[in-house]
């Protein structure tokens, strides 16, 4: 016998996490923290509740006042850092005395790097499925121009979390906790340097489309109005277009994007996508 369905709205949905809107509306306005930095916070935080065996974490950082909730929130991006493959962890450097005391266990950021395989594909998870649904109007306060969230979500019985608009890969995702978003407004032209210097090439998996507005949408959703003109690669009706180039407003929305590295690989609504710095031929 198949099972029930039914519908949640988002608004219900929104209600539902109005502890953990509550939170990110301190983080991000009161505290004025990077919007995108806060959502993987309040990840982090959520699977210490679901995953790590923690309960009541939210709620009792809600009892703290700001400037220790803004302690708590630096703790955490160090502990994120910790969940990167790459994250040259040093063993001296194990003291989150505030997550400690909030936990009532032992708990340090070995703890964490103990768990970076399985623990930051997870906090994407609830980035995705979870942080940007019930949080997408906060988020659109920061940016006016950020792409509107599905009127509803469609869920069975007992409900799963509502399908993700866009996630990031987790080996890109830690370089979002160093951006700084800035106005939507891009400012005049003048004096924003050459194109080639401002172009990234895209390229996608075959078997994989991605269409130009699911691209547009997901950069707008992270960087704000940052894309000046995306050129995806002209193909017939029933092909797929396997690359595209974004010119950028800024080179800096560029330099946060690579965060040093020389590529970048997204994950867009569950297709993989690379990215690099544009090279133009001689002739170009």
């Amino acid at each position: 016998m198949e099972s029930t369905r039914y519908t949640v709205t988002l608004d219900e949905f929104k209600l539902f996490h109005r502890i953990d809107r509550t939170l990110y509306l301190i983080l991000t306005r009161d505290l004025a923290r990077n919007p995108v930095e806060s959502l993987y916070i309040l990840a982090l935080w959520m699977w210490l509740e679901r995953g790590g065996g923690f309960s009541n974490f939210i709620s009792k950082t809600l009892s703290l006042p700001p400037f220790l909730i803004n302690e708590l929130a630096d703790e955490a991006v160090t502990c994120l850092k910790c969940l990167n493959v790459q994250f040259p962890f040093i063993s001296e450097a194990t003291e989150i005395p505030l997550t400690h005391s909030l936990v009532e266990r032992d708990i340090s950021l070995q703890f964490f790097f103990e768990k970076r395989f399985t623990a930051f594909e997870e906090i994407q998870i609830l980035v995705s499925r979870v942080c940007v649904p019930s949080l997408s109007d906060i988020m659109q306060a920061h940016r006016p121009v950020a792409a509107p969230s599905p009127s509803h979500v469609q869920m069975h019985a007992p409900p799963p979390p509502p399908p993700p608009p866009a996630a990031v890969d987790d080996s890109l995702a830690h370089s979002f906790f160093s951006m700084r978003i800035g106005s939507d407004d891009p400012g005049p032209s003048r004096g924003r340097g050459r194109p080639n210097d401002r172009t990234m090439f895209v390229t996608f998996s075959k078997g994989y489309p991605v269409t130009e507005t699911e691209v547009r949408q997901f950069f707008t959703m992270l960087l704000g109005n940052c894309i000046e003109s995306l050129h995806m690669q002209e193909v017939g009706r029933d092909e797929q277009a396997l690359y595209a180039k974004i010119v950028f407003f800024r080179a800096s929305f560029i330099r946060s994007i690579l965060s040093g590295a020389s590529k970048a690989k997204f994950n867009i609504n569950g297709k993989h996508v690379w990215m690099r710095k544009f090279v133009p031929k001689n002739n170009e």
